[in-house]
């Protein structure tokens, strides 16, 4: 949610920040929250004026009293009673337009940094870098649920029965490595300095709306029936939520942390080969990072925050490359993105393996997280980014270090994960 003050001093700009992302249906909601706010304010003038009248009044009748004036008195407790009257209609007023200025603001699109490249969708994320060499061996490589088959992996039919389309068992050493990766995420992030959290896996709904936009939450979000409460898709909605009205103290800046969850998603729209193996599943892990900074810090941050998926990737001998997340891309609370991908051999392309944004003030001023400081309090800024989610990072993994006869080996950072096992046989 932007700043209301952007709408009062620079409305153009907020019209044409909607038109960089395409987003012109938006553009009547500037000049109807103009409005409202004005009425607004002519209302809290109004009630301003009058509770100054009240207390003047009362003040009188205080003295009055004293002076056993009762006539007079209680004239003026009549007066001060119509003042009472009229506040509670300005209050009443105020309140109304506040909540329905609050509901089109959550609507409008935070303002992308100048860097942001134009463009409608994700066709036109333009890349950046490319780290490490992409190797296309001269065997094939069979399709992942195929690799992962042979070596008795996964069994997805019985998670059918189970739990329906879009879940998976895994078995033996897949399992292993699975666990491995996110072992070694969680020990590479806390080298970095972060500290270490498991949080919540399900949140309340006011939670959901002051990290995320009401069409994300609607396309991701599983909800428990009949309870205010609902199962992340990533834990950022818990970790960022951590600090939910909260006052945090300058000198406690940055907070730089990294989460372990599950992560529950509706993932609609899988078909063909998706649906057989896990690139689009309901159910997965995740180790995620997050900080709280500075306003002027977040983009040193951000900088700092992809490079090190870079840097996690490439110590698996994972070939990536970072793309930048055009406007149309941007979901409403980001003000600049971009996406890691890792190589595959099998697709002769790179896929999505983690993004990472940062949000502004958006986040802490819809969960009202602020700043303490000797010369005002004031709103942080918040950034989120993928350290590793799996199983897309295990897929990465597995054809990247897929052998001929079907085995695969396991990078060197990962094999005190795997009791020093140096590769996973077919038996």
């Amino acid at each position: 949610m932007i700043d209301i003050k952007l709408i009062r001093e620079n409305k153009e700009l907020v019209k044409e920040n909607i038109k960089k992302k395409f987003q012109d249906e938006k553009l009547p909601l500037v000049d109807e929250i103009e409005a409202l706010d004005k009425k607004y304010r002519e209302y809290k003038l109004e009630g301003d004026q009058t509770r100054a009248l009240k207390n003047e009044k009362s003040n009188e009748i205080g003295i009055l009293m004293r002076d056993k004036k009762i006539d007079e008195a209680n004239k003026i407790k009549e007066e001060v009673s119509k003042y009472n009257e009229k506040l509670v209609e300005l209050e009443q007023k105020e309140e109304e337009l506040s909540k329905e200025i609050k509901e089109k603001m959550m609507v409008i699109p935070n303002i992308i940094d100048e860097s942001v490249p134009i463009g409608k969708d994700d066709s036109e994320n333009v890349e950046i870098q490319r780290y490490g060499e992409p190797v296309v061996p001269d065997y094939e490589i069979p399709y992942h649920a195929d690799i992962i088959n042979k070596l008795n992996g996964m069994d997805k039919d019985a998670a059918g029965r189970t739990s329906g389309q879009g879940f998976y068992y895994l078995l033996g050493d897949i399992a292993r490595l699975h666990e491995a990766l996110l072992a070694y995420a969680r020990d590479f992030m806390i080298d970095k300095g972060f500290t270490y959290a498991i949080p919540p896996f399900m949140i309340h709904s006011d939670v959901v709306t002051g990290v995320m936009s009401f069409p994300e939450m609607e396309a991701m979000m599983y909800k428990i029936e009949g309870e205010d409460l609902y199962l992340i898709g990533t834990s950022e909605h818990s970790m960022i939520g951590k600090f939910k009205g909260q006052m945090i103290k300058k000198e406690e800046l940055p907070i730089a942390m990294t989460s372990y969850s599950p992560c529950f998603r509706k993932e609609g729209g899988s078909h063909g080969l998706e649906e057989r193996g896990l690139y689009r599943v309901h159910q997965f892990e995740k180790q995620e990072m997050i900080v709280l900074c500075e306003p002027e810090d977040s983009m040193d941050w951000y900088n700092k925050m992809w490079s090190y998926s870079v840097e996690f990737f490439r110590s698996l001998d994972i070939p990536v490359r970072t793309l930048e997340c055009c406007s149309g891309d941007l979901a409403d609370l980001k003000v600049k993105s971009c996406d890691v991908e890792a190589w595959s051999p099998r697709q002769k392309k790179y896929f999505e393996v983690g993004s990472c944004s940062t949000l502004g003030d958006a986040q802490a001023r819809r969960l009202g997280i602020r700043v303490k400081s000797d010369n005002g309090n004031y709103y942080l800024h918040t950034l989120n980014n993928t350290v590793v989610a799996t199983p897309r990072g295990l897929i990465a993994l597995i054809e990247n270090n897929y052998n001929e006869d079907g085995s695969i080996n396991i990078p060197k950072v990962l094999q005190p994960y795997m009791g020093g096992k140096e590769k996973i046989e077919v038996k």
